[in-house]
């Protein structure tokens, strides 16, 4: 038996299992999440353009600059005209222990088809003045950068590989089926290198079809203008760098969790291990931290993800990056540290014995 006959042999296993359709559901988890959002966005806009199309005249960003706190409800129209959407109500403030006075509220919608301004008026006086910007290709990709880092490396990809590579041993341990491979005149090693590139594929296939879904549910909502000058811009080199991440990841992660399969009965002790190590990973001693997958992937995302002022010190231990490193040693980092875990893999497999009793 050869390794691509070991491939054709468990592809059907890894991509159809019944015990992997959570992995699917993890991996169209963040596609759906940035599609209500295209959604939402496309929404508003139209709702926007509406607004702006019932004023008198174009309104510009100046314009509404032009408006603040203590100017008048006749300054408002003056400046902006008749707003296209407004809304009224009374409410009752005590002024005394029996004493109540009633201030008349009217809210004020103006758009220049893109951005909202919402005015708050108390008795005719501007009180409040609100802003929402509408689609911005900018900052959805920088929300896009923080999703794909916190969420799809750290839990997708991390518990989807888990999912995936954990099987391939454990899996048929628990089905009572791995004996049958090792009864095969087959070396070991060759049996684990098998195993491991079926899991690589399929995880490949799954989670880099999940970014570029997500990728492309974030672009629907956008003209076709505006999606050909961010391709020509740097569109391209980071779709390109985001996919990479997610092959490397696959590649990182797969080893980790093959190589645990044999050792740990229960998966979650495994996971709990190994996501407590990547997290404590930017406190780790430099030496340390070159045996982690997470340290690798974060020098090559394309966008870096800054700290926000009063970020829970958990958020902000996950999103520190003090060392970032060239892209030539992560991607030689990620392939080093697998190639080593699979040979560790390789010796314990070499002498692995089937006890179906206990395992």
């Amino acid at each position: 038996m050869t390794i691509p006959a070991i491939i054709r042999l468990e592809m059907k296993k890894t991509f159809f299992a019944k015990r992997g359709l959570w992995i699917y559901l993890l991996a169209l988890a963040p596609v759906a999440l940035f599609f209500v959002h295209s959604m939402v966005e496309l929404r508003m806009h139209g709702v926007r353009q509406e607004m702006a199309r019932k004023s008198l005249r174009p309104l510009t960003e100046r314009d509404f600059a032009s408006i603040s706190g203590g100017m008048s409800r006749a300054d408002v129209i003056a400046q902006l005209g008749n707003p296209p959407v407004t809304s009224s109500r009374t409410r009752r403030v005590r002024t005394g222990r029996r004493a109540f006075e009633s201030i008349s509220i009217e809210t004020f919608r103006y758009s220049d088809g893109n951005n909202e301004l919402t005015i708050r008026l108390e008795n005719g006086v501007v009180a409040g003045v609100g802003r929402v910007s509408g689609i911005g290709l900018g900052q959805d990709t920088y929300v896009f950068a923080g999703v794909f880092q916190f969420f799809f490396i750290r839990l997708a990809i991390f518990f989807g590989c888990l999912g995936i590579f954990m099987n391939l041993f454990r899996g048929e341990m628990l089905d009572r089926t791995l004996h049958f491979y090792l009864l095969t005149p087959i070396r070991r090693e060759v049996l684990l290198l098998g195993k491991y590139l079926a899991g690589l594929l399929a995880a490949v296939v799954i989670f880099s079809t999940s970014a570029l879904l997500q990728i492309a549910s974030l672009l629907y909502q956008f003209d076709s203008d505006t999606i050909t000058h961010y391709l020509d811009q740097n569109g391209l080199s980071q779709i390109a760098s985001y996919l990479g991440v997610t092959v490397l990841a696959c590649i990182g992660y797969g080893s980790v969790f093959l190589a645990a399969g044999p050792l740990f009965r229960n998966p979650i002790v495994a996971a709990a291990i190994v996501l407590i190590w990547e997290s404590i990973n930017p406190i780790l001693p430099a030496l340390l931290k070159k045996f982690s997958v997470i340290y690798y992937l974060k020098s090559l995302c394309p966008v870096e993800v800054t700290l926000a002022p009063g970020m829970p010190a958990l958020f902000a231990l996950l999103a520190s990056n003090p060392e970032p490193i060239s892209r030539y040693i992560a991607i030689f980092g990620v392939l080093a540290l697998s190639v080593v875990v699979l040979a560790a893999s390789a010796r314990r497999v070499r002498t692995l014995e089937i006890n179906y009793t206990t395992d």
